[in-house]
């Protein structure tokens, strides 16, 4: 297994070229582009920071083409407003988690909002966006793969549990941006409430470190050129652990990085 320092990597132009601007429960946000198609998905910080951080990579934000929301919790949809009215970004979502969002969090004023299906599919020129329904304890919960000529890239957070379908997702893809939520030990002895750890570990909550491990392991192959785990609790995980844990269980030479809480990946390629 390599784990790649951000200093080795070397711009390559690729099919697909991805970004985690931020990932976590303190806010998500994704930029893919392929195809000469920008793409933001979820809108969980602010847009300065998106703003900011897509400039230190040499994209403006002013350029994308689209806002994609996977669900309606507040680390995932709480700037769409911001995006829209400020940059002029059209909205894609779902019409329930539309309607959960604008009941629970002040967006604001929205002019151009478009509805998908969470199991649908979306096209922006050639590339296209398969949405993955998921079952998270949201109103509707979505994962997402991106399609650009051969190149797959999963968007795969937010998921519940292993659910059927899940491994041949996987196995199709080219790369992941997939959840490694919590080491099980720290959850169970951390300071957590037990209905917060419940609701973590169960089938509408977060997948372990050692379930992303064992789905990768199930399904990585030749195909699979990059995992990247997403979504770490603050509380209930670590870089370190994760990444140790994913090379105990999957013992193959897969690359791995890991989104952070604070700050963006550089930029990522197949």
């Amino acid at each position: 297994m390599t784990i790649i320092s951000p200093a080795l990597i070397i711009y390559q132009p690729m099919d697909i070229t991805a970004i985690a601007l931020q990932s976590g429960s303190n806010g998500n946000c994704i930029y893919v582009e392929a195809g000469g198609v920008k793409l933001l998905f979820d809108a969980g910080i602010n847009g300065r920071q998106a703003e900011t951080r897509l400039a230190a990579h040499g994209r403006d934000i002013r350029r994308v083409d689209a806002v994609i929301i996977s669900h309606d919790h507040f680390d995932h949809v709480r700037h769409a407003g911001v995006y829209q009215r400020k940059y002029g970004l059209p909205l894609y979502i779902t019409r329930k988690t539309y309607d959960t969002a604008v009941k629970r969090h002040p967006l604001g004023k929205l002019n151009d909002v478009r509805f998908f299906r969470s199991d649908g599919m979306l096209q922006f020129g050639g590339v296209s966006v398969e949405a993955v329904a998921t079952p998270h304890d949201a109103s509707d919960s979505a994962a997402f793969v991106i399609s650009s000529d051969s190149k797959r890239l999963g968007i795969m957070t937010d998921l519940g549990h292993i659910f059927d379908g899940l491994s041949e997702v996987v196995c199709s893809l080219d790369a992941v941006f997939i959840e490694s939520n919590y080491d099980p030990d720290m959850l169970e002895t951390g300071l957590y409430p037990a209905f917060l750890k419940k609701r973590i570990k169960g089938p509408e909550g977060h997948l372990s470190n050692i379930e992303a491990a064992e789905l990768l392991k199930a399904t990585a192959g030749k195909r699979l050129k990059w995992a990247c785990l997403s979504h770490l609790s603050e509380q209930n995980n670590s870089s370190a652990l994760a990444l140790q844990t994913h090379r105990d269980i999957l013992q193959q030479d897969l690359t791995l990085y890991i989104a952070d809480r604070y700050a963006s990946t550089p930029p990522l390629f197949i």
